[in-house]
């Protein structure tokens, strides 16, 4: 029996060693080491070549604005963007959920700082903290489904998958970063084997959560939906608290967010692209129905049940084509031809798969084989028997975000997300395998090789060696300009000394003008701004004179000239004739001021002065 003599003489190396076990094989001590270590890779990575403090993203521009607006008193239901666009301006679909933490740590930090330190200390710090729940929640889901080390080799995983993404980089404050986070969460909470309430409870509050943030999300949420309603249907009253408590949670969580984030005029609205009545109306009633059921059908034959989760899904459907049978499809079939041609074809991320494969398949390995590969590791599985639920929860999930991912390439984030789970388990067993027996160079060749083609940048990394690769004679590698960007801060400095007015400008110059100006814009890159888009294109379009037509109408004080701009290229190349060829040619009409522009400026500013004045 060891007395406590000999417990006191004990060396201290022997409690560091214990208190090292408990470290790593606790979740948090985990997490928030895995947390700080990639907080500090990310930061060794970005902050050297930082030439902003907000993300090169367009979206992360104009939350930046959004919030500034809500600090300066706009309403918190009121998400009209009055210096976009035609008329009394747009009203935009993002939630005000992301802009409330973002102001708060702004205004924190404005106690410590001056405004231009405190936006950067917050942009930085929101992105960066998000890492910590994305980590815990893939930790969690890890260790739910393979021990301790399970649980290392997710959060390893998941910390490569975050290193060369954008998401978690300081200033990337859109919404993205958030629903990964969410994402994660529900997928943890989905691989509880135990049937824990609180657990699925989470699940419904993060499921309605992804929703109210944006509409990505939704066939994910609605997949999540699935895989508890036929849990419930299959098991019965094991899953029976289970069930209800997701249910009550989501049609909880989705009420208070409706009424707490949408404004009251907008309530009979039905819109596809955020929270509204549409998206509202079927979570709660899906919800409400399951609890429902949950309550008095658990204890029925697993034939009655199957045939109560169909009567569910058959009122949840007709529901939908009674309220909002638009957002059955696209939101974006309406979009008029020329902005798909000029603008969406070119926005990477809404890009399908085919057409991925046509402008840049090299990056093809990056985007989608880690989760074609997990996909086709869960079939395996599923073949042979091997953790039935775990597998085959991970293979709907998986084949519901690829299916995402091959109509618009912004899926595969949750893809490559969702692959790191059954490749985890894969890891595992082959790590076993090649350690009990150390001889067979084959199985620690399959171990290694397994690692690799489990991280995609290691893909990412291949393509990107192969697109190295001369082509003709000559390195298709181009050195990178230092070029004045024309949406730079100095660039766009003329802006500042002349009243603030309408500015017609590409698009994707826009948003940038809105950040570091007082002026008003015509066009960004956002699909409720179509108005705007379009008159700015038809503007480069026209003859000079008709041009002038579509000046005066839209009350235009401004027009930016970007020569370097693909579309304004892409519209002068369309018509040669058209006011953007001709200044590209340096032919301006007599109703284009010059106005002073920086030396080595990429970007030209000219007065409309309307004929006669």
């Amino acid at each position: 029996m060891t007395n406590v003599a000999q417990v006191v003489d004990a060396p201290a190396s022997v409690w560091s060693a214990a208190k090292l076990r408990t470290m790593m094989t606790g979740l948090w001590p985990s997490v928030l080491l895995y947390s700080v270590l990639l907080i500090a890779a990310i930061l060794a990575l970005k902050l050297p070549g930082a030439t902003d403090y907000v993300g090169a993203d367009n979206d992360d521009g104009m939350r930046l604005v959004e919030v500034r607006d809500f600090l300066n008193g706009q309403g918190w239901f009121d998400l009209m963007q009055y210096r976009m666009g035609l008329g009394a301006g747009t009203l935009m679909h993002w939630s005000r959920l992301i802009d409330l933490p973002i102001a708060m740590l702004i205004r924190f930090f404005g106690m410590l700082a001056s405004p231009q330190r405190a936006e950067a200390l917050a942009l930085a710090v929101w992105p960066l903290s998000l890492t910590i729940p994305s980590l815990w929640a893939m930790g969690l889901a890890g260790r739910r489904i393979g021990g301790t080390c399970g649980m290392h080799i997710a959060l390893g995983l998941t910390a490569f998958l975050l290193v060369p993404s954008n998401r978690f980089l300081p200033g990337a404050i859109d919404h993205h970063n958030a629903q990964f986070a969410l994402v994660a969460i529900m997928t943890a909470m989905l691989l509880e084997e135990n049937y824990r309430p609180l657990n699925y409870a989470i699940a419904g509050l993060a499921a309605a959560t992804a929703i109210a943030i944006g509409a990505e999300t939704t066939p994910f949420v609605a997949s999540v939906c699935v895989v508890v309603s036929v849990s419930w249907a299959w098991e019965g009253e094991p899953f029976a608290r289970a069930a209800k408590a997701f249910g009550l949670a989501l049609a909880l969580s989705i009420s208070l967010l409706f009424f707490g984030t949408v404004p009251p005029r907008l309530y009979s609205a039905v819109t596809c692209d955020n929270l509204s009545l549409g998206y509202y109306s079927l979570a709660a009633i899906g919800g409400g129905l399951l609890l429902f059921a949950a309550t008095f059908a658990s204890n029925a034959n697993r034939l009655l049940r199957i045939t109560a989760l169909g009567a569910i899904g058959a009122v949840v459907l007709a529901s939908a084509i009674t309220i909002a049978p638009q957002c059955l499809r696209n939101p974006l079939a309406d979009l008029d031809p020329l902005l798909v041609k000029l603008w969406l074809d070119g926005v990477q991320e809404a890009q399908s798969i085919l057409a991925l494969n046509r402008q840049e398949p090299f990056t093809l390995g990056f985007f989608y084989s880690t989760g074609v590969f997990a996909l086709a590791v869960c079939v395996f599985r599923l073949a042979h028997g091997d953790r039935v639920r775990v597998h085959l929860v991970l293979l709907f999930l998986l084949g519901v975000s690829l299916a995402i991912a091959a109509v618009q390439v912004r899926g595969t984030m949750f893809s490559n997300l969702l692959a790191i789970l059954p490749l985890t388990l894969l890891i595992i067993d082959l790590r076993r395998m090649s350690a009990g027996d150390s001889e067979n160079v084959a199985a620690a060749f399959c171990y290694l090789s397994t690692v690799l083609m489990s991280v995609a940048a290691v893909w990412g990394l291949v393509g990107g060696l192969i697109g190295m690769q001369v082509e003709n004679g000559e390195s298709i590698l181009q050195p990178a300009s230092t070029k004045p960007s024309c949406t730079s801060k100095s660039s766009l400095a003329p802006l500042t000394e002349v009243p603030a007015g309408l500015v017609v400008a590409p698009s994707d110059v826009g948003v940038s003008i809105l950040r570091f100006t007082d002026n008003r814009i015509l066009a960004a890159p956002y699909h409720r701004n179509q108005g705007g888009m379009l008159t700015e294109l038809h503007i480069g379009l026209a003859e000079p004179r008709e041009a002038e037509a579509f000046l005066k109408g839209a009350g235009v004080t401004v027009l930016a000239f970007c020569a370097d701009n693909p579309q304004t290229k892409e519209l002068a190349k369309m018509k040669p004739d058209g006011l953007y060829a001709q200044l590209e040619k340096g032919l301006v009409p007599a109703y284009l001021k010059p106005m002073p522009t920086p030396d080595g400026a990429p970007i030209r500013f000219f007065r409309y002065v309307p004929a006669g004045s």
